[in-house]
């Protein structure tokens, strides 16, 4: 699972240091999952001004992530687990539902759970990355 800010890095910066997340999906190394509340975030940030996006610009970058991603359709479960940002909690809550084994975020209020949530590990990207290549 990707929180909003790592899926907009990965979209918009094809050269940026994120870049390789969109070849992972691509590729079917990873599958994002997104629920109505978070497609909802990803929609709202990527119409932020200061990325300049026209609406066929946001088209274009969805077009380039929603077909390799799961669709959670049902109500997201509350966990017991509670982020200190509430508008966070529904990453924790969705990763956990959906049995994601990962939680990619750079946010320090998910990273600061990364000892508490178990079977679920919250980590960067840098983590992620080496996790994926290496299995670790």
């Amino acid at each position: 699972m990707l929180d909003t800010n790592v899926l907009v890095s990965a979209l918009l910066f094809e050269k940026g240091r994120l870049c390789w997340l969109r070849a992972g999906w691509q590729q079917g190394l990873i599958t994002p999952v997104l629920a109505q509340p978070t497609a909802k975030e990803l929609l709202r940030v990527l119409a932020y001004p200061k990325f300049r996006l026209q609406p066929v610009d946001r088209e274009r970058l969805l077009e380039d992530l929603l077909p390799w991603c799961e669709s959670w359709a049902t109500a997201i479960p509350g966990s017991r687990h509670r982020v200190r940002d509430p508008h966070d909690q529904v990453f924790l809550d969705l990763a956990l539902a959906a049995a994601t084994p990962v939680l990619v975020s750079g946010d320090a209020d998910l990273l600061a759970l990364k000892q508490e949530v178990v079977p679920l590990q919250i980590i960067n990207p840098a983590d992620f990355h080496s996790w994926l290549t290496n299995g670790t």
